[in-house]
């Protein structure tokens, strides 16, 4: 949809427009770029604008560079181990922090690399025998935890585009002997399996990785059976980013420049189709791992 600005446009200013803006999703092509006293400034060149609800940023970050960034931050804490900065009692700790047991991170041992902002199975409700498909599954470590739930008569799919992370799953599954888990290889945009042919999703810290959100979760609408779940845990925003943080390499794959406004982010779940039911939130985590950046965990449950 494309727009040209030729006069002040008022109308941006009033919470009524950034609302539509919101729920429609819409991505303006225009030659202003409109302040909040309502003020157009012509720019050299026609950009994508990125709306969040007080201002419009230019989004200067095509789809593909970021994962481009994603990806080899991904590939090179796969090869490594552990994530960047982590020792394996630190991955520990962290892990702890977010919710896993002691018991669990003993059975999944080398499958944690400390990342994440929650555990989706400490909330999720998996019964045996259930399909279940893990978003973003990295080195195994929620993939494997399902599949002892799910039993023989289940299975759990993990899909991820790091082909080093699907590499370092499937050895831990091999090396656990977890034998009802698959690991693809590809994009949660366009997720690799049929319509209506999953009981159950979980996903840790990675919807806000992807550069089309509002696809991601279409896709996962899509690939859900009928009064299927999904169990997540993500990053949100509490307050807008500044332009140098949304064009921080390392907080990208931090998980927190491509982060969406947490009002934002559930109209786009509930513009997907789903039913939203808020399980926790945990704002300690701003603290704990993201050095006060006005952020939270958020975990909830959707229902298709």
């Amino acid at each position: 949809m494309n727009f040209e600005f030729e006069a002040v446009f008022v109308l941006l200013n009033k919470p009524t427009f950034w609302r539509i803006v919101s729920l429609l999703r819409v991505r303006l092509m225009v030659g202003h770029i409109p302040l909040e006293d309502g003020i157009g400034v012509r720019v050299p060149d026609p950009q994508p604008i990125l709306f969040s609800k007080n201002h419009a940023i230019p989004l200067t970050m095509k789809k593909e560079t970021v994962k481009k960034i994603v990806k080899d931050k991904y590939k090179e804490i796969a090869t490594k181990g552990t994530s960047c900065c982590c020792s394996c009692n630190k991955a520990k700790n962290i892990s702890k922090s977010i919710g896993y047991s002691d018991e669990e991170l003993k059975i999944v041992g080398e499958a944690n690399l400390g990342l994440g902002c929650g555990n989706p199975l400490a909330f999720g409700k998996i019964k045996e025998g259930d399909v279940v498909l893990d978003l973003g599954s990295g080195a195994g470590i929620d993939s494997i935890l399902a599949a002892q739930r799910v039993g023989s008569k289940g299975k759990v799919i993990g899909v991820d585009m790091t082909e080093e992370m699907i590499d370092k799953a499937r050895e831990n599954a091999k090396k656990y002997n977890i034998t009802n888990v698959e690991f693809l290889l590809g994009e949660i945009e366009n997720l690799p399996l049929k319509d209506n042919s999953v009981d159950t999703v979980i996903t840790n810290c990675v919807i806000n990785l992807t550069p089309d959100k509002a696809k991601t979760f279409n896709e996962v609408y899509r690939v859900l059976k009928p009064g299927g779940k999904i169990y997540l845990s993500d990053i949100v925003l509490l307050e807008e980013l500044s332009k140098e943080q949304r064009n921080n390499k390392d907080l990208l794959s931090g998980c927190v420049a491509g982060a969406l406004l947490k009002e934002d982010y559930l109209n786009k779940i509930e513009s997907a189709g789903f039913k939203v039911r808020i399980l926790y939130e945990n704002k300690k985590i701003s603290k704990e791992q993201y050095n006060g950046i006005a952020l939270e965990s958020l975990m909830v449950e959707l229902i298709k």
